[in-house]
């Protein structure tokens, strides 16, 4: 872990880009306190699509429509289907 001061990091920002870079810790701090984390941004971030999660099979259980007995007194009743 490499803790520099933000004066020094305006002035060396070019070579701590190059050590995040490389896998090293960069935080820039003021006054002694840790102020910021200098990371790389992942190369190839995963991409999400729609329908991804489709293999997990979502059920429901038959008595996912009944009225919960802790709200009967606020909520309006159930119609019958």
């Amino acid at each position: 872990m490499n803790v520099v001061t933000i004066s020094e990091a305006k002035a060396h920002l070019s070579k701590l880009i190059q050590r995040a870079l490389d896998g090293g810790e960069i935080i820039i701090a003021k006054h002694g306190q840790p102020l910021v984390r200098l990371q790389a941004v992942p190369e190839n971030p995963p991409i999400r699509t729609f329908g991804d999660l489709k293999h997990l099979g979502l059920a429901m259980g038959d008595s996912f429509n009944d009225e919960l007995e802790d709200f009967a007194d606020y909520a309006p009743p159930l119609e019958p289907a």
